[in-house]
């Protein structure tokens, strides 16, 4: 990451990664915000991409927070990697899009909520010498009305904690199954 981006902003990510085009961009072209996480996983990128395709039954972050105190599964659960357009991700995203082994992208429902419009693209690609990586751009628009601006100024440092959690757990899970111990 260079010196002039903060770790709220891009934790882990390039500057070439920010620049790059996103499928989320497309579902929402007037965000207001965007915030990138990355991360190198020693693991292939099917290996990443199923363990993304959990995230439709728990967050992998902090479960005590954001699943209902359960605990994210540490096992693939058959059948999650069977995705179509519209199945919900995470508790408040809908699936608006996937390619296999690739990136899967979601949206806050109907495109609102309590924290604004929001659309989220985890992309994974391979890395030379072997391994994934791992980009998750995120975009937002807050809501309007008096909350807004604090979701504006609060959001991305409540992501920036959340997704790196999110992401080091995907990593340490996808890493312990290539290593064949999981």
């Amino acid at each position: 990451m260079s010196s002039g981006v903060s770790a709220v902003r891009g934790w882990g990510s390039t500057g070439e990664e920010r620049a790059a085009e996103y499928p989320c961009d497309r579902y929402l072209p007037d965000a207001v915000k965007s915030m990138h996480r990355a991360v190198d996983i020693d693991a292939p990128p099917a290996t990443v991409y199923r363990w993304l395709c959990q995230l439709r039954v728990a967050p992998y972050s902090y479960d005590i927070l954001d699943n209902l105190g359960r605990r994210s599964p540490r096992e693939l659960t058959p059948g999650l990697e069977r995705l179509e357009p519209g199945q919900r991700f995470m508790i408040i995203y809908e699936l608006v899009e996937f390619e296999p082994d690739r990136q899967i992208t979601v949206a806050v429902k109907h495109l609102r909520g309590a924290f604004g419009r929001q659309a989220l693209t985890y992309r994974v690609t391979p890395r030379d010498g072997g391994g994934s990586r791992l980009v998750a751009k995120r975009r937002l628009k807050p809501p309007r009305g008096p909350h807004g601006p604090l979701i504006k100024l609060n959001l991305p440092v409540i992501d920036f904690i959340m997704t790196r959690k999110q992401l080091r757990t995907l990593k340490k899970l996808a890493e312990r199954q290539a290593r064949g111990e999981g």
